[in-house]
């Protein structure tokens, strides 16, 4: 489910420019359910190739955007592809979560964000069904990618939630 719009902010999330050093330099970034592109400008300013995903694409076409209804049942429009980075925030949609990790190059870096129950004390979503449940995040990618950051819980900015954040890497093996 996209972020309402109340929640929107031009700036980066803070967890994901934390985590960004993990991306590999100069490789391309996948940015999923990309909004107004928010993180597509943060990546391409570090110097990645990105792909943005999303129903509305007109915010972004200064990438490589794909417009896609990533709820409809369809297949995963990027089946095959792999990237250095893939990044998902405010946004939640369980069916997808094999496709993300496996869109995660041999050394690349997922970094999630989304908001988790309890949420519904601070306003929208607030419907259970947006909302992960205690450590979903972390058992939904710890088997197929090596968890390097997790959090759970509140935070007040940029606007109060409560939030499960990960931070995840797909080793590469010798």
């Amino acid at each position: 489910m996209p972020l309402p719009q109340s929640h929107m902010t031009p700036e980066p999330s803070a967890w994901v420019v934390r985590h960004a050093p993990l991306v590999p330099a100069g490789g391309g970034v996948l940015d999923v359910a990309a909004g107004g592109g928010r993180h597509s400008t943060f990546f391409a300013a570090r110097g990645h190739k990105v792909t943005a995903i999303d129903r509305d694409i007109s915010a972004l076409e200064d990438f490589e955007a794909i417009a896609a209804d990533l709820e409809d049942g369809s297949p995963w429009p990027l089946a095959g592809r792999q990237f250095a980075g893939v990044v998902v925030t405010n946004y939640l949609h369980r069916p997808l979560f094999a496709a993300l990790a496996a869109s995660v190059a041999p050394g690349g870096a997922l970094i999630y964000e989304t908001f988790a129950r309890g949420n519904e004390r601070y306003g929208k979503p607030s419907n259970p069904d947006f909302l992960l449940a205690d450590n979903e995040l972390l058992e939904a990618f710890a088997s197929a990618l090596r968890v390097v950051a997790y959090e759970h819980g509140f935070i007040d900015a940029p606007k109060p939630a409560m939030v499960q954040r990960l931070a995840a890497v797909r080793v590469t093996r010798p």
